[in-house]
Order: structure tokens, then sequence, then C-alpha cells
């Protein structure tokens, strides 16, 4: 494996510099640089011109240029990185550190959400096939797929931001919206559920009736303007999720799994009731991260203490427990401190920039406005991903549950959670990991017109800058971010293979 890595390093090392050549020629013939100064009227206009020609070289020949570049380039090994500076003379280490952390910010969470809903949803849809639910997801998935990002993320900008600012000044549902989002969680549940008539029928009706009061319930509390949520909301969610993960991973048979999953649950509102007055303080990133690395540690304690026979099986139970226990505590933080958050900022979600200027607040209040900034963008990024992560993943899926082997796992009486969670779902992720892969190094280049539409400055607006200023040097930044990116994630991608099938090893 270690020989098999290396090679593959040295290959696209090769391949980046072959390619890096390429775009340093495009990109220096792609326009005039001098351009905007040729047209000016200014009094000292050759004088800006002169300085610009010896800012960029024009006058050496492209190859010294090139190699000069690849020389700063070759710094970056030695602790020396230097990327050249852009047209107006700013620094463009700098400025790429600021573009890459940006767009990490706007693609991670949508991606890693993209991968669990959109895999989960294309899982049960191959299980279910020609079903309402199946019909449902494939349709919705076309039209998220088919939606211009430029059209989607005004409508979102409409709706999700506008509209919302103006509603959450009230915070109430009129009597008629809540009768209708009943009906249409209603019909949409019943479909996804299936059955009988009388068993679709029954679940809209149940679903109706549990919306129609919760909604009334929440207007009475004025939930929306001041959410509660408690310990006990925080228990009783992640009770459920360890349970839920505990059925996928072991099956509810497995009582050491399960009673492991639910230790970590109550080890974990414990632990948040003891630390409370430090999380709800002003923690800082490093102990929120300190703390997190706890968790995961304590957790898979826990599922190696109870695990017995099926240790391994337990710890992965115990350790996803815990990560949902740990987001479910700070989803409660941030609720307690919605009311003071939109005492500060009375229109909460924005549509345009990743921050608010001169925002002021204490630490989950700035949290609260990063995730405001966010929110808009992710979910735009996060339903294109999924149409396309769900679409893959049932495809995948089909095929895997029609082999040979499935069949006999089933002939042996083997449940249906192992059949496809221990024989299907494995091989039917190796496709999926090279999808997965790709999309995370490409959305790292930056989605360039969501970032335009929201007014984020990352690596995107970076790349769009630089070619229409006919820059070389943030291009070329642009280029060796996003080449290394995908060599890295095709590399991540190659180890997984071998990690999901043990013939590739061979």
């Amino acid at each position: 494996m270690l020989k098999f890595i290396l090679r593959r390093i040295g290959a696209s090392a090769l391949v980046l510099w072959g390619a890096s050549l390429l775009m340093y020629v495009l990109i220096i013939n792609a326009g005039d640089p001098l351009k905007d100064l040729r047209e000016s009227n200014m009094q000292n206009k050759q004088q800006l011109i002169d300085a610009r020609i010896a800012l960029l070289r024009l006058d050496d020949p492209w190859y010294e240029r090139y190699w000069d570049w690849l020389t700063g380039v070759g710094g970056c090994f030695t602790g020396n990185c230097d990327l050249g500076v852009t047209i107006n003379g700013i620094d463009v280490l700098g400025l790429t550190q600021q573009a890459a952390s940006s767009t990490l910010r706007l693609i991670t969470l949508s991606t890693l959400l993209a991968i669990v809903v959109g895999v989960a949803l294309g899982i049960l849809t191959a299980i279910r096939q020609y079903s309402g639910f199946d019909y449902t997801v494939t349709f919705s998935a076309f039209l998220f797929f088919s939606l211009p990002v430029f059209w989607a993320a005004t409508l979102l900008k409409e709706y999700a931001a506008i509209q919302y600012n103006n509603w959450i000044a009230v915070g109430q549902y009129a009597p008629w919206t809540i009768v209708i989002a009943a009906l249409v969680a209603g019909f949409l549940l019943q479909a996804v559920l299936g059955g009988t008539r009388r068993r679709r029928l029954v679940t809209a009706a149940v679903t109706f009736g549990f919306v129609t009061i919760m909604l009334f319930v929440f207007n009475a509390l004025d939930w929306w303007r001041n959410p509660m949520f408690g310990i006990g909301g925080v228990v009783v969610v992640s009770a459920a999720a360890g349970v839920l993960v505990t059925a996928l991973v072991t099956g509810l048979r497995n009582r050491r799994a399960l009673y492991a999953a639910l230790t970590t649950v109550v080890v974990g509102a414990l632990a948040y009731q003891v630390l409370a007055p430090i999380l709800v303080g002003e923690p800082s990133w490093l102990l929120l991260a300190g703390l997190f690395v706890v968790t995961l540690v304590v957790s898979l304690a826990i599922g190696a203490a109870w695990g017995g026979y099926a240790r391994r099986q337990a710890m992965l139970v115990t350790g996803i427990t815990g990560v949902i226990t740990s987001l479910m505590v700070v989803a409660d933080i941030l609720l307690a401190h919605w009311a003071g958050f939109l005492g500060l900022k009375s229109r909460p979600i924005s549509t345009i920039g990743s921050q608010t200027p001169n925002f002021t607040g204490e630490f989950w209040d700035r949290v609260l406005d990063m995730g405001t900034q966010i929110l808009l963008p992710t979910i735009l990024l996060t339903l294109v991903s999924v149409a396309t992560h769900s679409r893959y993943t049932r495809s995948s899926m089909l095929e895997t549950l029609n082999q040979d082997y499935v069949r006999t796992a089933r002939s042996k009486g083997l449940s249906e959670r192992e059949v496809i969670v221990k024989h299907a779902f494995r091989n039917a992720l190796i496709p999926i990991t090279t999808i997965v892969a790709f999309d995370f190094a490409a959305l790292i280049g930056g989605a360039i017109i969501t970032e335009q539409v929201f007014g984020w400055k990352g690596m995107g607006a970076l790349f769009q800058d630089g070619l229409n200023a006919v820059d070389p040097a943030p291009v070329m930044a642009f280029f060796l971010v996003t080449g290394v990116a995908a060599v890295l994630m095709n590399l991540v991608a190659d180890i997984a293979y071998a990690a999901l099938d043990p013939r590739i090893r061979r």
C-alpha cells in the first residue's frame, strides 16, 4: 500500500506541474492586464502603466515568470511560501488563506449534510423501489438538480430571509397557516411511509393532529422568539438517536450496545449539567475542541467497557451517540441565546456577506451570527449535492441488491438489517466514494455562482477577480489549492477503496 501511495503521489505531482504550466500560459494570454490603465484619463497614466509593468514583470519572458512562481511554491515546503502579489500589490498568500478559510466555512457543513442525507435517501429509495417514497424523492432530486443556482438563491433570499425576517418580528403563525402546514406534513409523511390505503389515512390524520397541536402550543409559548429545549430535550433526542444508531449498526437484540449508547447519553447529560456554567458563559473554540475530543474518548471507553464480544460495534455506536449528544448540547445552548441574539440583530437571516459588519455580542451570539450568515448558501449547496448523492447511491444499491451474494445472505436467514448494512451497503459505497471525494474537491475550488450571489469572498471570487484582471498570481493560487485538493481527495478515495473491498488491496 505504501508503494502504491508513493507512486500515486509522484504521478500526481507530474500532472500538477504540467497543468500549472498550461494554466499559467493560458492566463497570461487571456487579455491585457493594462487595459484599465490604457483607457484611463489620469495625468500620471504612463507612470501607473510603467509601475504595473514592473510589478507584473511584463517585459520578462513568460518562462522566467513561471519559474519564479514555481520557486515560490517550492518554498512552501520549507516555510518560505511566496505566491506573488496581485495587480494591486497585495500579497496573494494572505488573500488565499482568507479565501480558503471562507470557502471551507461555506462548504464543510453543506458537504457533510449532503453526504449523510443523500446516502440515506439513496439507500431508502433503493430498498423501497417504485414506492411512493421512491417517486417523491426521485422527483425532488431531479427538481433540485435542475434548478438554476442563481434562481434558487433568489428564492431563498426572498422567502427564507426577507419574509422570515418580517415574520420573526411577531413570531406567530396564523391559524390558516398552521392548518396548511399540517396538511402538507400529513400528505408527505403518508407518501413516505406508504402502506395500505387505511394505513396511509391513519398516518396522515395522526400527523395532521400532531403538527397542528404542536404549532398552536409553540405559538402560545412564543417558542419561535424564545425557544426552549433544556436538559430533558437533550436526553430524549440523544437517547432516541442512540437507539436508532444501535438498531442500524448492531440491532436492538444486542443489549450491550444498546445499554452502552444509553449510558453515553446519561454521562453526556451529567457532564453538561456540571460544565454548564463554563459552556454557557464565554468559552473559546480551543476549549470546545478539547471537550469534543474528550467526548469521543469517553464515548469510546464506554463502548469498550460494555461491548463484550461485540466491542468494536459497541464502540462505533457509542462514538456516534456521543457526537450526536454533544451536538444536541450545542443546539440547546444556541437556542437559549436566540432571544438575546434577536435583541442584537432584529433581522437575523442575512442575504449577503459572511459576517455582520461591526457586530458586537458574546461568544454564542457571534456563533449564531456566523450560522445565520452561512444558512442560505449551505441550504442551496446541500440541496444540489443531495440530488447527486441520492441518485448515485440508489443506482449503486439497486445493482448490489441484485447480486448473488445478497440473495445467498437472505436465503441463509440473515435479517434484512444485516443484509443491507453488512453486505449490500459496504459494496455499494465503492462508486459513491468516488463521487463524494471529487465533489468535495470541486467545492473547495469555490462555488463561484453561489459566492457571487451571497457576496462571499472565497476561492471562487479569488479566481474570478484574477481572471477579470488578467492577473496570474491569484489564478495560480486558486489552481494550486484546488489542484492539490483534487489530488489528495483522489488519494483518499483510493485508500477508501482498499478499506471497503479487501480484493483491491491485492
